[in-house]
């Protein structure tokens, strides 16, 4: 492999040795790799550049593969008010299970829980008089497994009662039990009323797949609730999990779209997100069946976590909220009244006083500044539908009349015809084949620059040539997203979907990250976005290709500045054909010399264009940077076959600071 930067001479090797073998009538012909040339003039010029939008490039966040209960908010018990198995008792406790038998032990739901928002608990007998050593009970695996690390701690809290005084010890245990990482006491008062339990545990010993279990070895009956297990180190302590977090942050969004996505919409009305529930003590919120994804989430990870995650990661937050509609039922237009009120008060809840109805409640749970929502969407993917267009008018002219500055996102599609109804923006979602995604680089080409500006929210490749991650799917991405940049008069932000996959419930692939319940990697998906986080409020150049082999490649150019004040200009560059290139950069109109020194190469590429990461390779297909030596207004490199390169060519600051 040949350092990035070195000039190289190409010359046909007469070696070109046609092997040929031949068996009966077949040959099988071998021959070395062909190599193209291009040339990409950059015009850095002042006079031609245009600022791309501060909000360019952020996230999209759905509830989707157990990418919030389970993923990045780290509870760690699930089910946890055994709200999952409904209303109606007995009922469905799962993931829960009992330690012991029925002979020894009788558990069963009723409706006797202390909060009236989540009235199911759990009723636990124990019948034995001589119980098993260890005692019997029940058992939480978590979701596949806690991972439970020597030397941490983790909080339990539990609600209990029982008529008469008990004893039950809460453990943290391996899968089968077996091995005991942490264990305390926890004594009940006979009394008629609940109790909240709290007990710390420093664990001793590390085991991935752990369970949380709480177990008597005393006759009697004792109820439980709301029990939770949370470790003490999450990011910046709002109980989410630090390092998916982190690779959240080393992309630096600039917006978090959130909840989803068809999890806002759900299969039927009865099971939409609702931001309402989703708020204020954790204890008290019911929770609720994601009936699009198949799984329930207790909303620990509500409303106003996702707000404050949106603040943690400095990004703006864009809040989709269901309009009436879902996969199988509309509210007509004549009520959709209520639905329209719901979403006034979500947007007081935010953006009101510490003295407002919703604003105090916001305070309450430890936000008393409002958080800045800007935009909203309203619905996901809901255009065409009977409702949409008069249900939508309703909640843009009252969110327009109370919140004028929020900016209000369509479903409809404009790029290629005037939308039929006011908007600031306008959603477009893309998900495709590689080949098709990289040809459509140009979309917003001849899009009208009048009007409501792109938000393109879910783009990814996927199905046949994607497979969990491929880098091929990331080329094509690439090249999309090059188009975007040059568009970025139109459009204004977009992100990648969906974001999470636990490796558990692979419902969606690909995705950008993946994770289990100890472990995380970037799909070659996510380390494409890395090379484009610095382009959000960049100024964008003019970069054209020149060659007979332009079919395949896609560019563009920036210059931007580090935080420590140190510009560059950046080329970036997709080759995604299989032959290399040897491509000339030619730079015109800079107003800074080049650095070589200070100048690197970045090229994200495989051996094969199906390669993927997984935990076992976590590296196969990621970034690697080298210093680009003969940095110069005119160089020569080569791109790799299946390639995306990223060249940042430091700039003099002293030539800078004497023109400014």
């Amino acid at each position: 492999m040949k350092r990035m930067g070195t000039k190289e001479v190409f010359r046909p090797t007469i070696s070109c040795l046609l092997l040929l073998f031949c068996v009966g009538c077949k040959c099988i012909a071998s021959e070395l790799e062909a190599t193209q040339t291009a040339t990409l003039k950059v015009d850095a010029s002042s006079q031609l550049a245009r600022k791309i939008p501060d909000t360019l490039f952020g996230m999209f966040f759905e509830e989707i593969n157990h990418a919030g209960a389970g993923g990045i908010w780290a509870e760690l018990v699930s089910n946890r008010g055994f709200e999952a198995g409904g209303l109606h008792t007995p009922s469905n406790i799962d993931p829960w299970s009992i330690i012991g038998d029925d002979s020894s032990v009788f558990v069963a739901t009723d409706r006797t829980s202390c909060f009236s928002r989540n009235i199911i608990a759990l009723r636990m007998e124990v019948l034995c008089d001589d119980c098993p050593a260890g005692g019997v009970g029940i058992y939480n695996p978590g979701f596949w497994g806690m991972n439970i690390e020597d030397g941490k701690t983790y909080n339990l809290v539990m609600y209990v009662k029982s008529a008469e005084a008990a004893e039950l010890t809460v453990s943290l245990a391996s899968s089968d039990g077996l091995q005991k990482l942490a264990s305390a006491t926890v004594p009940v008062a006979g009394t008629s009323s609940w109790t909240k339990v709290e007990q710390k545990f420093i664990a001793k010993g590390t085991n991935r797949t752990s369970r949380l279990q709480i177990t008597s070895n005393k006759k009697g009956v004792v109820w439980l609730d709301q029990v939770s297990l949370m470790p003490s180190d999450t990011f910046k302590g709002h109980g989410f999990r630090k390092e998916l977090i982190s690779m959240l942050l080393d992309l630096k969004p600039r917006f978090l779209r959130f909840p989803g996505g068809c999890f806002v919409e759900g299969d039927w009305l009865r099971n939409a997100f609702r931001w309402r529930e989703s708020i204020g003590p954790w204890e008290e919120r019911p929770g609720h069946f994601g009936d699009v994804w198949h799984y329930w989430t207790d909303d620990g990870l509500g409303y106003y976590e996702f707000l404050q995650l949106s603040e943690d990661l400095g990004a703006a937050p864009i809040w989709v909220f269901n309009n009436g509609i879902s996969h199988n039922d509309e509210v007509s237009t004549a009520a959709i009244a209520p639905f329209v009120k719901d979403v006034l008060d979500s947007l007081e809840f935010a953006r009101g006083t510490a003295n407002s109805t919703w604003g105090s409640v916001r305070a309450a749970m430890g936000h008393p500044e409002p958080f800045p929502v800007k935009y909203v969407a309203i619905g996901n993917e809901d255009c065409g539908k009977k409702y949409y267009l008069g249900n939508y008018l309703k909640f843009y002219n009252a969110i327009r009349e109370a919140y004028p500055d929020i900016q209000m996102i369509s479903n409809c599609d404009g790029s290629s015809k005037p939308l039929d109804h006011p908007a600031d923006l306008y959603d477009f979602h893309v998900y495709t084949d590689s080949k098709t995604l990289f040809n459509m680089k140009g979309t917003f080409d001849r899009t009208s620059r009048t009007g409501p500006k792109a938000f393109v929210s879910e783009y990814a490749v996927w199905r046949s040539d994607a497979g969990r991650g491929s880098l091929l799917a990331s080329l094509a991405e690439a090249a999309f997203l090059t188009g975007l940049e040059k568009n970025s008069d139109i459009v204004q932000m977009a992100s990648y979907a969906p974001l999470f996959v636990n490796d558990n419930d692979q419902t969606w692939n690909p995705d950008a990250i993946v994770f289990n319940s100890w472990q995380q990697y970037g799909t070659p998906s996510y380390w494409m976005q890395k090379l484009f986080r610095e382009s959000s409020g960049a100024m964008l150049h003019p970069a054209t290709i020149s060659s007979n082999y332009s079919g395949s490649l896609a560019a563009s150019a920036i210059t931007w500045q580090e935080d420590s004040g140190n510009s560059f200009l950046r080329v970036k560059i997709v080759n995604f054909g299989s032959d290399k290139v040897s491509l000339t950069i030619s730079a015109t109109g800079l107003q800074a010399s080049i650095n070589a020194l200070g100048s690197n190469a970045t090229v994200l590429t495989s051996s094969n264009v199906m390669d993927e990461n997984s935990f076992s390779n976590p590296t196969k297909v990621v970034p690697v940077t080298t210093q680009l030596g003969n940095a110069a207004e005119q160089m020569q490199v080569t791109l790799a076959a299946h390639s995306f390169s990223s060249f940042d060519l430091a700039l003099s600051q002293s030539k800078l600071v004497a023109e400014m």
